[in-house]
């Protein structure tokens, strides 16, 4: 089963912090929920995996991710991944992210991506897994957003202080306790699937109405 997506996602950063996650693999791969970088083969190729939560129970998918192109330029990501649980369950993903400037300071993340599933994750059909993925990447485009904030308020430059020549030095600050990594959730299938439910009736009742 395949599915299409092409969305947009608005950035509170600039191109330039948010291209600083976006060209970055395992800063990236922290977006995504449940997911990791477990092994950097060369600059272009990385082992990875993702988790899947449905209640007590855990699924695990491995795979391999490939950067077909790179582009600063037009800042543009072009990447393959491809994965597989035990139970046989496989998916692939050819993914095209672009970056563009928007109003106020801020930038645009376009994407395209092809998803072909296959297994038991194929029985949901097509509507269910377009709403599913469209779930998870509004968590991950709230997560890039926030770390590509994050990068750009860490390179502002500190606004002079009024006055300076005539104030003693300030004492030098306490060390700050390091900040947690940034990551996005595991994805938890339960909850993606009251989130359904409750697409599904609202969908019944617009149309009633």
């Amino acid at each position: 089963m395949e599915v299409i997506l092409d969305k947009q996602y608005p950035v509170a950063a600039g191109l330039d912090a948010s291209w600083a996650i976006l060209s970055d693999m395992h800063e990236l791969a922290t977006c995504m929920p449940g997911a990791q970088i477990t092994e950097a083969i060369d600059s272009t190729h990385f082992k990875g995996s993702v988790k899947v939560k449905v209640g007590p129970a855990a699924a695990a998918f491995a795979g391999t991710i490939e950067i077909l192109e790179l582009d600063p330029a037009t800042r543009t990501l072009k990447m393959l991944g491809k994965g597989a649980d035990k139970s046989g369950s496989s998916a692939s993903m050819q993914l095209t992210a672009t970056l563009v400037a928007a109003e106020g300071g801020h930038s645009t993340l376009v994407g395209h991506a092809e998803v072909i599933v296959n297994g038991k994750f194929a029985q949901f059909g097509g509507r269910m897994m377009t709403s599913v993925s469209e779930m998870i990447l509004l968590q991950f485009a709230d997560v890039y957003s926030k770390k590509a904030q994050a990068v750009q308020g860490a390179a502002a430059p500190a606004p002079p202080a009024a006055n300076s020549a005539a104030l003693p030095p300030p004492p030098p600050p306490a060390p700050a306790a390091p900040a947690a990594p940034m990551v996005a959730s595991e994805l938890n299938a339960l909850g993606f699937a009251w989130a359904l439910v409750k697409k599904f009736f609202a969908d019944l009742l617009g149309r009633r109405a």
